[in-house]
């Protein structure tokens, strides 16, 4: 069977291997070699093999390099993220301390505010007493000035009274009677004329006093309206600067700012108290432009208030310090880790070492704290506004069901629980049960906190 074999081994070999000669030929002899098929066999197959293991080795190499240029880009990314969160957080802490100067430039002009007002109240009473004081003296006047011409129409007459009792009397003891009682009744009015003419004089220098006063409380209730349209610019550019971050942040995250803030007021749970406007009179008279801007600053200063309530409540923040972790994979379709197949990720991952810590995003009340299949140790926190969010594939959990948390509570700590390939945090945003892309609500705030 054997010798049978081998005739048909060799002549399958003789078909596609011949046998041939390479003939060497010189001066004085001619030789040849004898190439027989199982000799060409062992050559192609080496041949073959040589090639093979060259195409392999090529390959390896080329996979290498690759590799290497692959993860040196990816160093060099992540470097520049590190760069970017480090800007990023020296960013948030400078905008986080302007926020509380500009908040407490606010209050203090408030307060400046308040008590330029009870000055201006004060400075019009006074201005008011003044008027009326003015007022009483010019009646003065007029009533001196009508006593004396009473008291020189007076005098016309005794002095023709005198002149008639000359003409008409001869006796001269008469005359002399008459003489005298009408010097005295002239010394009378003259003294009365001289007490008339000091009161006249003392109530003209008051009256000059007090218009002199009145004056200069103008000028003074001038320079306050200066001072006091100041502080309103002050109050209403730092009033604007604090808003408009926060109205552009709700409106990037797809959160109408109407909306949220009359939901917010609705369920105002009394921390603060919205502020009450200025009411500049109690006698029912139109309000002043003082007190309409003073009005427009204070509306302003609650919607701010109620800015920071509703951001409070929606997950602006980060889970994890991006400074100790990676962004591993993002929202979206993507080829399963397990499975190969495409398939929706509803969240985004941070890839970091064991015991990261992890945090609340936003205030909210934990509804799951426990195992659940395929999110291994998750917790899932209610939000205002329909929100909810998960923290999944936890080593450790720091929270229980019920518990009310506040953004930046540390809730549990990363791990590599349930169907994960390694240690990283899933993070999840739903909106009324449906999963959206957390780095909306991620990069709405930043430059903002």
């Amino acid at each position: 069977m054997r010798t049978r074999l081998a005739i048909r081994i060799h002549s399958f070999l003789e078909r596609r291997f011949p046998e041939r000669r390479v003939f060497l030929k010189s001066d004085s002899d001619t030789r040849f070699i004898r190439l027989r098929s199982e000799t060409q066999l062992v050559a192609v197959a080496g041949i073959t093999l040589f090639v093979a293991w060259t195409i392999v080795a090529t390959a390896i190499v080329l996979m290498d390099t690759i590799g290497a240029g692959n993860f040196r880009e990816l160093a060099k990314r992540d470097q520049q993220t590190y760069r970017d969160q480090q800007t990023y957080r020296e960013r948030l802490n400078a905008i986080s301390a302007e926020r509380d100067n500009r908040a407490e430039e606010a209050l203090a002009a408030q307060e400046r505010f308040n008590a330029a007002l009870t000055q201006i109240s004060m400075m019009q009473s006074e201005l008011l007493a003044s008027e009326t004081r003015r007022r009483e003296l010019e009646t003065g006047i007029e009533v001196i000035q009508s006593t004396l011409r009473d008291t020189m129409r007076e005098r016309d007459t005794a002095r023709k009274s005198l002149a008639q009792l000359k003409a008409d009397t001869r006796d001269e003891n008469t005359a002399h009677a008459a003489m005298a009682s009408a010097s005295a009744q002239m010394d009378m009015l003259a003294g009365v004329l001289s007490d008339t003419a000091e009161e006249r004089d003392r109530i003209m220098a008051d009256a000059r006093d007090a218009i002199g006063q009145r004056d200069e409380l103008e000028l003074e209730l001038q320079l306050m309206d200066e001072r006091n349209s100041q502080i309103f610019r002050q109050l209403e550019e730092a009033v604007t600067v604090s808003v408009t971050p926060l109205d552009k942040m709700f409106r990037n995250a797809g959160m109408p700012p109407e909306r949220i803030l009359e939901q917010v007021r609705r369920g105002y749970n009394g921390q603060g108290g919205p502020l009450s406007p200025l009411a500049m009179s109690t006698r029912g008279e139109e309000p002043t432009a003082e007190a309409l801007r003073a009005n427009s600053i204070l509306a302003k200063l609650d919607q701010l208030n109620l800015y920071r309530l509703a951001a409070q409540q929606a997950p602006f923040a980060t889970p994890v310090n991006l400074g100790q972790v990676r962004q591993s994979s993002g929202f979206g379709y993507r080829r399963d880790p397990k499975t190969g197949g495409r398939r929706l990720h509803k969240g985004s991952d941070f890839a970091g070492s064991t015991g990261t810590d992890i945090f609340a995003t936003a205030d909210g009340v934990v509804t799951h704290a426990g195992w659940q299949s395929g999110y291994g140790r998750l917790v899932t926190i209610r939000h205002a506004f329909g929100i909810e969010t998960k923290y999944a594939h936890n080593s450790k959990l720091r929270v229980k069901v019920g518990q009310r948390v506040s953004r930046g509570d540390h809730i549990a700590d990363m791990g590599n629980t349930g169907r994960s390939t390694g240690t990283h945090l899933h993070y999840e945003v739903r909106v009324n049960g449906q999963p959206v892309n957390p780095m909306i609500y991620i990069k709405a705030a930043r430059n903002v906190f």
